[in-house]
């Protein structure tokens, strides 16, 4: 489309670098903010080839989204399908899917790597480019500051920010935003390319079709105007303009906004000690979870599998090993396994729904506050991106009807934490139900 050509030609720009004599992108720094279904994972991925490919010698690749878990899907999910079906699919020497490892590695010697959005994610690497994927939900600039050390040594590295407008929590965009709008209104050009489309939340009318031609990009290619009628008359008005106009909202409508959870995922998080054993399953028992925790608030996901009769011999075993305690919830599919795991010897504290709606507050405002360190698994990280809130009458709970994902890794996570960090005297009997 004509918007991904002009993107494209001004950042893939080429001059002589006056004090090597060097070939060298004009732009070191590329900034996009563009609205959504736009098409700019085609354009992220012709940005990521050109580099790859095109380059003259292998490059190296970093790709980030709001969570590591966000970028292994949108990597694996909808930019390898793209390639696959592409001519330059017989440039691909293999494709990694395996958690931890994922990444498309080509014939030339280049890759394309997920990175974790962690501010230590780029210690020990070398990258050509670097790709911030949905910037909206960064608060701080821990993407930002575990790339640029790593490009620290490569004239010719450049770093993609690109992203749909945010919220008042997405002060790395709009720092970034504001920082272009500056450059432009001085007539600077120099070092960054900077990009918008967007419509004025004071003076252009969110339900007029010639600001939505003006401002979303698509629309006539690949976006009927039906398509955001539609939308405009299923979705929150702010959503809407967040979305389609790449208006600035007040706020993040997840239940746990994205760029809280990054800063508490830790790969090095190993509990330890007198541990906590949540154990739940999902409402149509297709799967369940096993996370524990230890009294410093240190949490793992250790089995996530589809199916429940694993579930019994799984705990009994960590019990027998750790001598931990089990947790459930009384009222979900895993309170059915309690009796079970009785018989075995095994006593199990069941929560109440007052528990449980304690439980998802201890568990939220320790992600908030940033006492709590979770160690990243793509399950969990999927279970907390998916979470919405059930208003109960004493507080919320997660809810069990998400549809887009299995939140059973973060029940059992919710369940271990609270037990672990607010432990009660060991039982010598079931708990009773309140």
């Amino acid at each position: 489309m004509p918007w991904q050509r002009q993107v494209a030609d001004v950042a893939l720009e080429m001059v002589i670098d006056d004090g090597t004599g060097l070939e060298v992108p004009r732009y070191r720094e590329i900034v996009c903010l563009v609205p959504r279904q736009c098409g700019k994972t085609t354009l992220m991925l012709s940005i990521e080839l050109q580099r790859a490919l095109l380059w003259g010698k292998a490059q190296t690749v970093g790709y980030t989204a709001q969570t590591g878990w966000d970028a292994r899907r949108k990597l694996i999910d909808d930019q390898v399908p793209l390639l696959d079906q592409s001519p330059l699919a017989t440039a691909v020497r293999r494709v990694y899917r395996g958690a931890g490892m994922e990444s498309i590695h080509f014939v030339n010697g280049s890759r394309i790597d997920v990175m974790p959005s962690t501010p230590t994610a780029g210690h020990g690497r070398v990258l050509s480019l670097g790709v911030i994927d949905e910037a909206f939900s960064d608060e701080d600039d821990r993407r930002e500051g575990a790339m640029l050390p790593a490009m620290a040594t490569k004239r010719d590295a450049q770093l993609l920010i690109i992203s749909t407008a945010g919220t008042r929590a997405s002060l790395y965009l709009k720092r970034k935003v504001d920082q272009g709008r500056a450059m432009l209104a001085a007539g600077i050009d120099a070092g960054v390319a900077y990009f918008e489309w967007s419509s004025d939340h004071e003076t252009d009318d969110v339900d007029d079709p010639a600001v939505w031609r003006r401002t979303i990009p698509a629309l006539g290619h690949t976006i009927d105007e039906a398509v955001v009628r539609h939308a405009r008359g299923t979705m929150t008005e702010g959503e809407f303009r967040r979305a389609w106009l790449c208006q600035w909202t007040e706020q993040d409508e997840a239940a746990i906004p994205a760029k809280y959870v990054v800063r508490v995922l830790d790969p090095k998080t190993a509990p330890a000690g007198r541990m906590s054993f949540g154990i739940d399953v999902a409402m149509d028992r297709t799967w369940a979870a096993i996370s524990v925790a230890d009294e410093t608030g240190r949490v793992e996901l250790i089995e996530h599998r589809e199916g429940v009769s694993w579930v019994v011999d799984r705990a009994l075993a960590l019990w027998r090993t750790h001598r931990g305690s089990l947790v459930v919830d009384g009222y979900s599919p895993a309170n059915s396994l309690v009796d079970r795991l009785e018989t075995g010897g095994v006593p199990v504290t069941r929560y109440s729904l007052r528990d449980m709606t304690a439980a998802c507050g201890v568990f939220y405002d320790a992600v908030l506050d940033d006492a709590i360190r979770i160690r990243p698994h793509a399950a969990l990280e999927a279970a907390i991106a998916a979470a919405k809130r059930k208003q109960m009458a004493a507080g919320w709970l997660w809810s069990r009807t998400v549809l887009d994902a299995d939140l059973s890794p973060l029940f059992a996570a919710t369940l271990a934490y609270h037990h672990a960090t607010n432990r009660r005297p060991p039982e010598a009997t079931r708990s009773a139900i309140y």
